[in-house]
């Protein structure tokens, strides 16, 4: 008998509509009977494509005898992390105040109040590997809940001491006086870069593209050689790892190694629209055309597995298919001799690293660069490589997120823009464009604002800081590419609206209007993407160099202000912020054109070749700074400023470029 998750439009929580277990979604409903009936409430939060919810799903929610127990003893709540990541922000705290680590899936107990007092991630379903089993804890935790209330309200009150300790931990440090942070975290990152394999830290090993992304604003303004070597190793070696889908294109989440070889295989949008603006900008400063074919194929594989047919992304693919993770993915020697005959299937093998004892599994092996042929091998390896891209489609592919995140949706947009001005590609500008007209046309709610997603035609919840953010900054980007003026109106639209939803003493993750929870989370700190805030920081930034308010620095100020301190004792997780601190503290470059924007044409495309990190684009026609900007002798002009202060116009690309980086 299905339960009541089968009427949910998330998939995750479809996912679990078959269990035994009487889930509900997040409702009132269920903390009204936990009140009655004067139960506990397990929380589990997850999301469609995660490995280790799977796993739990199967040991203990469909097992019999756990399901029968959260039955009798708890209220039960399932939740998707995608749509409400405020849940998730708040109580992936409580396992990490606990001494443990985060993740998913996330499994808290609370009072029919929501007040969390115990919480873990995955729990097996009986003792093993040093964890303990559900069955234990549930049992335990009910006895606690029955006999020794008083114990779980003192570990309640150390949780909420907690949420306050952490609030101001970040607002109440003194500030440290450390000259150009921004660069110092560029250059510490590079130190702590793996000399061999690039990338921050061991196994596992995450692709960390904003750490690389300050990296690479760093060099573009210091020239400092280091940076560009963590740079360049990180780069090449994730795009030879199997971290990179060699065949089909994009990136999975994570190595499980420190090599980039072996990934965890589940792609998420997120990650993929990050990596690819960080290798169209490394493309756009190098001229590196590996990076170029990267990102490329990147896009390829969003646009071929990952688009709605009305053109919106969806938000991740599984790592598992038929029930096992990477099957889809992994060869065998016999599989890539079969479809490309025993002598170019030997040397295919030997170019992806296919062996016979596998590098995944007994015999199994994820693609990788693991040699560079000779010249003329390594020249036909482009038709292998798409003969088997056409073998592996006709395999059982693993399940898909369909869930369209308007947050993630405009990371990818960001990504597309990058690519299109560094390539001209009109293809990326078309997709990063019907995107962008789904989520108006979908996605916006009465007052203007957004919605956190959509699902099968079904909007419910609210966008977030990071929803508002990360799309105005993709509809800057996408005026910068095509000038479009209606793009960068509703930018603004959408940053007056974070300041009147999300801005209260500085910027929350909730609307002030949203659900009341337990706390109200900021979330200052980059994750696997940006935070909200410093994204919102940006987009503060670029408007406040686009249309002359100084408000908005102010308003930007204020918040480095606020967690300068923070930034100074943690830099690695405020590496967005302080790429934000680099595009205020440098000055922005205002890039203004006057002229009839078709003949405006060559000055566009030098800039847009360019990588220029500091650099807002706009037509003086369209933006207040513009006026008094004009054409010259009848020619488009472009005029460079810094400060409010700008140079005699020029005419042609190459002037154009030397003022820009004088």
């Amino acid at each position: 008998m299905r339960n009541r998750l089968a009427t949910e439009t998330s998939p995750y929580l479809r996912q679990h509509a078959e269990n035994p277990v009487d889930w509900y979604p997040w409702c009132e409903e269920a903390f009204r009977r936990a009140r009655d009936e004067d139960k506990p409430v397990l929380l589990s939060v997850g999301y469609a494509t995660c490995h280790w919810c799977h796993v739990m799903a199967h040991e203990s929610f469909e097992h019999p005898r756990i399901a029968g127990l959260m039955n009798e003893r708890f209220i039960s709540i399932k939740v998707d992390r995608q749509e409400r990541p405020d849940l998730d922000d708040v109580y992936q705290k409580v396992p990490q105040m606990m001494g443990h680590g985060g993740g998913w899936p996330l499994t808290v107990f609370l009072t029919p109040q929501g007040e969390p007092f115990f919480g873990g991630t995955y729990f097996p379903p009986d003792d093993r590997h040093g964890r303990p089993g559900l069955e234990r804890v549930l049992l335990s935790v009910s006895e606690a809940w029955t006999h020794r209330r008083q114990e779980l309200r003192d570990a309640i009150e150390q949780f909420q001491q907690g949420f306050r300790q952490l609030d101001d931990a970040d607002l109440s440090r003194e500030a440290l006086e450390v000259e150009d942070l921004p660069a110092q975290t560029a250059l510490a990152l590079a130190r702590n870069t793996d000399p061999t394999h690039g990338g921050l830290g061991g196994a596992p090993k995450f692709p960390n593209a904003s750490a690389y992304d300050l990296v690479l604003r760093i060099y573009q303004r210091t020239g400092e050689p280091a940076l560009l070597e963590a740079l360049e190793r990180t780069l090449d070696c994730m795009a030879a790892g199997g971290i990179h889908d060699q065949l089909g294109g994009g990136f999975a989440r994570y190595s499980v190694d420190e090599r980039w070889a072996v990934p965890h295989f589940e792609k998420m949008l997120y990650d993929n629209g990050q990596l690819v603006t960080l290798y169209a900008d490394a493309y756009r400063l190098t001229g590196k055309q590996a990076w170029r074919r990267v990102f490329e194929g990147t896009i390829a594989y969003i646009l071929r597995d990952m688009t709605h047919p009305e053109g919106s992304f969806y938000a991740a693919e599984d790592a598992d298919s038929e029930g096992k993770e990477g099957r889809f993915y992994v060869w065998t020697p016999a599989e890539v001799k079969a479809i490309l005959g025993e002598s170019e299937g030997a040397l295919a093998c030997r170019a992806y690293g296919v062996t016979d004892g596998g590098n995944f599994a007994p015999g199994r092996s994820v693609l990788h660069r693991a040699v560079t042929l000779p010249p003329l091998e390594e020249a036909r390896l482009e038709g292998w490589r798409e003969r088997l891209l056409a073998a592996r489609a006709q395999r059982v592919r693993p399940g898909r997120d369909d869930n369209i995140l308007t947050g993630w949706n405009g990371l990818m947009i960001q990504g597309l823009c990058a690519a299109y001005q560094a390539t001209g590609n009109p293809g990326h500008l078309a997709a990063a464009r019907r995107a962008a007209s789904f989520i108006e046309d979908k996605l916006t709610m009465p007052d203007g604002g957004v919605y956190r997603h959509w699902k099968d035609g079904t909007v419910k919840v609210p966008g977030f800081l990071e929803d508002y953010a990360f799309l105005a900054n993709a509809l800057i980007d996408l005026y910068e590419s095509c000038f479009d003026r209606r793009y960068l109106d509703r930018a603004a639209e959408l940053v007056a609206l974070i300041l009147d939803k999300f801005w209260e003493d500085g910027l929350y993750f909730t609307s002030h209007d949203a659900e009341q929870l337990v706390h109200r989370p900021r979330a200052p700190y980059d994750s696997a993407w940006p935070s909200g805030i410093s994204a919102s920081l940006f987009s503060f930034l670029r408007l406040h160099e686009l249309t002359g308010q100084d408000h908005y620095r102010d308003l930007a100020e204020q918040e480095f202000q606020r967690y300068g301190a923070a930034a100074t004792a943690a830099p690695a997780g405020f590496v967005h912020l302080l790429a934000a601190r680099d595009f205020a503290q440098r000055g922005a470059l205002g890039i203004i054109l006057a002229g009839d924007k078709a003949a405006a044409a060559p000055l566009v495309k030098s800039v847009h070749r360019t990588y220029l990190p500091a650099r807002v684009l706009a037509f003086a026609e369209d933006v207040p700074v513009g006026q008094g900007r004009h054409p010259v002798d009848g020619r488009p002009a472009a005029y460079v400023c810094r400060h409010r202060t700008c140079t005699a116009p020029v005419t042609s690309g190459r002037a154009l470029l030397d003022r820009c980086v004088a």
